[in-house]
């Protein structure tokens, strides 16, 4: 049974850092597109950053404007990811939610219907 689980969500002050982190389970995900998205309230979720194999063999990073230059995503073997947050700010208020999915099909790696496994979030707090 495949499984996701996020860890290290928290309440931190705006202009600090959060670590977040998914692992999985129940198969190898190591040529799976592992991606974060999140969800702030009374709002559509939405892509934060993607790693994903490539034909070259290696692995591609990607990420919405909005946090481009202050998160970074990383594999941590090969069934978990990270996600780095740096200079925070109160906008990235959400619960995050770390998808896993092993083709993109005819949706792009930052469309949510891409992706065949979730996790239950883990919520991030950043105080102004």
């Amino acid at each position: 049974q495949v499984q996701l689980v996020e860890s290290g969500g928290g309440l931190v002050q705006a202009g600090g850092s959060l670590r977040l982190s998914c692992q999985a389970s129940g198969r190898t995900f190591s040529h799976y597109a592992m991606g974060w998205f999140r969800q702030a309230p009374g709002k559509e979720r939405e892509f934060v950053a993607v790693t994903r194999w490539t034909a070259e063999r290696t692995y591609y990073a990607d990420y919405a404007e909005s946090v481009k230059g202050r998160f970074t995503i990383g594999r941590d073997g090969e069934n978990a990811v990270l996600l780095q947050m740096n200079s925070v700010k109160p906008e990235d208020t959400a619960v995050y939610y770390c998808g896993a999915t092993s083709r993109v099909g005819s949706y792009g790696f930052g469309d949510q219907m891409a992706y065949d496994y979730w996790g239950q979030g883990t919520q991030v707090t950043v105080s102004s």
